[in-house]
């Protein structure tokens, strides 16, 4: 019989007794002293252990050290969840060297600002995935960076490693001769970069800088959230303690590991019991249940999109597996009756909701295992209890919320709506080279969301939407800046504003609010091609719909209220839906 969640904590409480700080590969090392021969990472071609793992993260540092990787740099990643994501975020952590891991949906321009604000060192790229080809992106942005590195474009990359993933382009005029590739990187390793590993990994800060995280900024412009070793730790074992991990918990999976949701709540978080991650590279829904089944997954890891396609899966094949724990669906906004579906197709034990923000590590606040399904339904969670890696000083967590006047900032009551503001260890202390967004992100110690939510006397949080504009599509944020930016360019674009609109399966898709030009309307069409050539899928807009400048909700300073707009959009679209035509 399952021990009930209280259970699992008291067996996670007897085995944790003493929380001591540690770099991401420290952590690994004292994981492979218990779990040697222990699955970390499983896939449907085959398996790797701690211990291999942890002996090819080794490798990897060694080779770094013997490129000229110093203590310090930053090092960018492009990589898909492959097993070589696993070894290469801890490689960089052994050698004191800060990982900054890039949305690999992200296009060429968005590339270029992404390398050159983060001052990437090194690049690990893959070759291709899907109909992205990072080689040709490369060609377009640092000419000849084979030889030479990011040159003068990107004058602090240095070099660059590829992963191929597929076979490299066999056409004479792009030779790929001077290619190097992570199997290279691994064997640059000497006796005396070993010997250097070694001092450097005795010498990891756990204070220090691990990961640069980049999500939108208001600006339009990516910002790179600075989290340290042990911020991911903590973070990590408080899902660990919240969602009562059982010793070897499998985490199934699709999201990507330069998220936060991957990152820390799965690959992370699994390595304090003993578990393994089952990580797809591509989201597959008739492959993820198949992985389920075969690799005896106890816990499932989605967004709304993904469970949306998984149920319709599940209902047409069937789903038969009794070692199923938990489903933890997160990151998007949520049909009330999914939960309802998540229940009745894949009958896990438990079913868990969160909240969270890259600024926050992970997610803050969450269900917890034994709650009803009325929590799910009508909130994000609560504080997320940490256990030994809480803050005693916050009542044992590692995040506490207020709620305050968006205009005046004075605190609200409990049940009282209102903009969410957060402090506490896990909070990022700013963002990379951005010192003027940081002092605007912050008051007095406290981070501004920009979400409106409600926290309830019980210590449960309620979002009820957003003050900030980014919106989040198919589990990806959106900043709309970036769009406007881009479409106010057109000559027939006087002004372009874009929110988030509910979708069933994407959460929350774009809408375009345009003001036409001297009385003449761009084609709607038009507008979406253009954002599709030039940015990543997810960001396209899908609807375009036109107002007058003097129907735009704005402040007592003349600034577009978003939130008022997109209710407006949302009633806008109702009319010009085919039905009530």
């Amino acid at each position: 019989m399952t021990p009930t969640p209280a259970e699992r904590r008291r067996q996670l409480d007897q085995r944790f007794t003493r929380w001591d700080p540690a770099t991401l590969g420290q952590s690994l090392d004292v994981a492979v002293k218990l779990y040697a021969d222990r699955p970390l990472i499983l896939t449907a071609s085959g398996c790797y252990s701690y211990r291999q793992v942890a002996d090819w993260s080794r490798r990897l540092a060694s080779g770094l050290i013997a490129a000229g990787v110093p203590a310090g740099a930053n090092v960018a990643l492009i990589m898909g969840n492959f097993p070589e994501f696993v070894a290469l975020k801890y490689a960089i952590a052994r050698i004191g060297a800060t990982a900054v891991p890039l949305n690999y949906l992200l296009r060429r321009h968005e590339l270029r600002y992404v390398l050159e604000q983060s001052d990437c060192d090194t690049l690990i790229t893959m070759n291709r995935l899907r109909d992205l080809d990072y080689l040709a992106e490369l060609d377009a942005i640092a000419p000849d960076w084979e030889r030479q590195g990011g040159g003068a474009p990107l004058p602090g990359l240095r070099q660059v490693f590829v992963h191929p993933t597929a076979p490299a382009d066999p056409t004479p005029a792009a030779p790929r001769r001077d290619v190097r590739t992570i199997e290279d990187l691994a064997a640059l390793a000497t006796p005396d970069s070993d010997a250097e590993l070694q001092r450097r990994e005795m010498a990891g800060q756990a204070h220090s800088c691990s990961d640069i995280i980049y999500t939108s900024g208001t600006t339009g412009r990516s910002k790179g959230v600075m989290l340290t070793h042990d911020m991911v730790l903590r973070t990590a074992y408080a899902s660990v303690y919240t969602r009562a991990f059982e010793d070897g918990r499998r985490i199934l999976f699709a999201l990507p590991m330069y998220h936060v949701f991957g990152y820390v709540e799965c690959l992370v978080a699994c390595t304090f019991v003993g578990g393994a991650i089952i990580p797809q590279a591509n989201f597959d829904a008739e492959q993820m249940l198949d992985l389920a089944e075969t690799c005896h997954a106890t816990e499932i890891v989605c967004v709304p999109t993904m469970t949306l396609k998984l149920v319709e899966i599940a209902r047409r094949r069937g789903f038969a597996h009794g070692d199923l724990i938990d489903f933890f669906n997160s990151g998007g906004a949520t049909p009330p009756d999914l939960w309802v579906a998540i229940r009745d197709v894949f009958a896990p034990r438990e079913i868990c909701t969160a909240y969270g923000m890259s600024e926050t590590t992970a997610s803050t606040t969450c269900t917890l295992p034994e709650d009803p399904l009325e929590r799910l339904l009508s909130t994000n969670g609560r504080l997320k209890p940490a256990g030994i890696a809480g803050d005693p000083a916050l009542g044992g967590v590692l995040a506490i919320y207020k709620c305050v006047d968006p205009e005046t900032g004075g605190e609200r009551p409990a049940g009282v709506p209102g903009e969410l503001l957060v402090r506490g260890p896990s909070v990022t202390p700013g963002y990379y080279r951005k010192p003027e967004e940081t002092a605007a992100a912050f008051t007095d110690g406290w981070l501004h969301t920009g979400d409106i939510g409600v926290l309830a006397a019980d210590g449960y949080l309620t979002l009820l939407g957003r003050i900030k504009e980014s919106y989040r599509c198919g589990g990806e944020i959106v900043m709309p800046v970036e769009v406007e930016e881009l479409l106010s360019q057109h000559p027939l674009v006087a002004r372009a504003l874009v929110v988030g609109i509910p979708d069933p399966r994407m959460g929350e898709v774009g809408c375009v609010c345009v003001v036409p030009a001297a009385h003449a309307r761009p084609d709607p069409q038009e507008l979406i091609d253009r954002c599709a050539a030039l940015l990543a899928r997810f960001k396209v807009p899908r609807h375009v719909i036109f107002i007058a400048e003097e129907d735009i909700p704005t402040t007592a300073t003349g600034r577009p209220q978003k939130f008022k707009l997109a209710e407006w959009a949302r009633q806008r679209l109702a009319e010009l839906s085919p039905t009530n035509r």
